[in-house]
């Protein structure tokens, strides 16, 4: 059983919790937030009885071996590498920084202190990703990948009431493409690499993020065209266009439903039974991981993090989106 810990106590925490609980391979034994209010609350429904506000204290306690982060995007690095200097596995929710400098830190912490540290992207360890992947070869040369997440913020109608919360907020590393175009991004990495070229485009608003944007990116005989919106909603499927048939994936973020439709017409249906706890399967490769003493995920690896934050960086550099994390 690993005993793990959590930092973050909002609903993306909870989720992971019940997740990691269900694979049977997981102990809470440990909350970590900013307030002891905070972290009394969330531990109490989870009769955790080690509750941290001071991190450095959190980080050296024998309360637990691994931590699950999903603090604000601008504060992943800074407790990351805490904890995986005290020999903390960690699994850190996407993204999993505020650029490539700070992953760079975190991904040279894991190794030299031979922790595993991981991106919690659901998406890409799911079954029905599973399927994209093993079926991939069945279109033929690819020529074009195409993935939409636009959802409505609920916090954007409180922006536009003049009241600027965490999501809209640049000091916090966030913004539309971090946020939701990451769930674009990743996965095309993992299938197809680092593309040669990124052509970004995004609306600002006002608070200094991305509200929605899109970006190009081109490969040697392929390109992708990526939309993320946290200010209008998209119900678009994603696509995987090749030569001798498109892939039909429901939803990029959380893939559901996979065909691939041939060009004579007929369809292949290679949707997968999957638990509807979806971040089950980053929970499961985590405690795999760990017990295997394997440093990081072959699917959610250092590598790809590194080209999928490296394009996110490029996107912001031409979007002139500049985050506080960039300055430091």
């Amino acid at each position: 059983m690993i005993r793990f810990a959590v930092i973050g106590t909002n609903w993306i925490t909870e989720e992971f919790i019940h997740a990691a609980l269900e694979t049977g391979e997981f102990e809470l034994t440990a909350v970590y937030s900013r307030t002891a209010e905070k972290a009394a609350e969330f531990a109490g429904k989870f009769d955790v009885v080690h509750q941290f506000t001071d991190l450095a204290a959190f980080a050296q306690s024998d309360a637990f071996e691994a931590v699950y982060i999903a603090s604000p995007n601008s504060l992943h690095a800074e407790y990351a590498v805490h904890c995986m200097k005290h020999g903390k596995h960690v699994i850190c929710e996407k993204p999993a920084a505020s650029n490539s400098t700070e992953l760079a830190a975190m991904i040279d912490t894991a190794r030299s202190h031979q922790v595993v540290f991981m991106e919690a992207l659901k998406s890409t360890l799911m079954p029905n990703f599973k399927a994209v992947q093993e079926n991939l070869h069945k279109l033929g040369q690819v020529r074009r990948y195409v993935a939409s997440y636009g959802q409505y913020s609920s916090r954007y109608d409180a922006y536009k009431q003049g009241t600027v919360l965490n999501a809209f907020n640049p000091v916090f590393s966030n913004g539309s493409m971090m946020d939701l175009g990451v769930y674009c991004i990743y996965p095309l990495v993992v299938l197809f690499g680092a593309p040669e070229r990124v052509q970004a485009s995004a609306v600002m608003l006002e608070s200094g993020v991305d509200g929605e944007g899109s970006l190009l990116l081109s490969y040697k005989e392929m390109d992708a065209v990526i939309q993320h919106s946290k200010i209008a909603s998209s119900y678009l499927p994603a696509e995987i266009q090749g030569e001798l048939a498109t892939m039909v994936i429901d939803k990029i973020n959380q893939p559901e439903k996979v065909q691939i439709r041939y060009r004579d017409g007929s369809v292949e249906d290679l949707t997968r039974e999957q638990s509807t706890r979806t971040m089950r399967y980053e929970a499961e490769e985590f405690s795999r991981l760990i017990k295997a003493g394997d440093l990081e995920s072959p699917t959610n690896s250092h590598a790809n993090s590194s080209a999928a934050m490296a394009i996110m960086d490029e996107a912001r550099r031409q979007i002139g989106l500049v985050y506080p994390a960039d300055r430091k």
